[in-house]
């Protein structure tokens, strides 16, 4: 039994779910399954109960389970306070962000870094910045770039470095089976499935006394800017997004009134983290820019 093996029953255990288990571990799931079968021979019992459909944790998974979070705790605390006696930090630490927010912001933040502490290695793990909160309070993340939320959850730090518009765009040939433009009840609007906008959206729109009518809800604000510059209707972006957007030439911005509040964007990190010495040295390097 070793720490990366806890790590990937802690992951199978959380989802139940051996397709995503395998992504979060970063191996596939026939090398998760054979780690599993092992693991449970070395404990003399089996974890989970799976068949082709579902995953579900035995009592004794349950028990195991505890152990297993017990145990990576304890490693990291362990970790944590050898490295203070290290002449030099070294190990790793993982950051998660959207597409956009990685070539928008990584260079800034991590070239002095890498600068100060070369041998501390950066896993960089990029996708749909609507999982980025709940990436790092699961401890799948060290660190997450995203929206700040309006209500940010117990437990969790939060560093501004951007401030970002919240726009509506629309595409500038004509809305396909639609003269609107501007955003009513009938115009055809492109949002994102959840998150920070998502929800100053449906805000907007319950001021004004209007229901949106929603042609379709995507992951990722790059999606939204495609599909309003093929002309299937009007979208919400932070402008950071349209700025770094191979298609901002085929929309165009929204003068619309009220506006939406604007995008703050920052990095998190679970507060109890702070006490490891590569993450405190990591967030201290971190400069406010707003």
């Amino acid at each position: 039994m070793d720490i990366k093996q806890l790590k990937q029953f802690v992951h199978l255990a959380e989802t139940l779910h051996f397709g995503r288990a395998s992504e979060a571990s970063f191996i596939s799931p026939s090398a998760l399954s054979r780690s599993i079968k092992q693991l449970e021979e070395e404990v003399g019992t089996a974890l989970f109960e799976r068949d082709n459909r579902s995953v579900e944790l035995t009592p004794a998974g349950n028990v195991f389970l505890s152990y297993a979070r017990d145990s990576l705790s304890q490693w990291d605390m362990i970790r944590s306070q050898l490295m203070e006696h290290s002449a030099e930090l070294h190990g790793e630490i993982s950051m998660y962000c959207s597409v956009t927010a990685s070539y928008s912001f990584l260079f800034d933040i991590l070239s002095e870094f890498r600068s100060n502490y070369p041998k501390i290695e950066i896993k960089l793990h990029t996708g749909d910045p609507d999982h980025a909160i709940s990436r790092v309070m699961s401890g799948d993340e060290d660190f997450a770039i995203t929206a700040k939320p309006d209500a940010i959850p117990t437990g969790l730090a939060f560093k501004p470095i951007a401030n970002s518009p919240l726009l509506f765009i629309s595409p500038k040939q004509k809305l396909k089976d639609s003269d609107a433009v501007a955003p009513n009840s009938q115009t055809p609007m492109i949002l994102s499935e959840a998150g920070v906008a998502r929800k100053r959206v449906d805000r907007w729109f319950k001021e004004q006394n209007m229901k949106p009518h929603i042609y379709a809800q995507v992951a990722g604000n790059e999606a939204i800017v495609s599909m309003v510059s093929l002309g299937f209707g009007v979208g919400v972006v932070p402008q950071i997004v349209l700025e770094n957007s191979p298609l901002a030439n085929t929309v165009e911005i929204l003068n619309i009134t009220p506006k939406l509040k604007s995008y703050e964007v920052g990095i998190v990190t679970l507060e109890k983290k702070l006490k490891s010495p590569l993450v405190s040295a990591f967030w201290s390097q971190l400069k406010e820019t707003i």
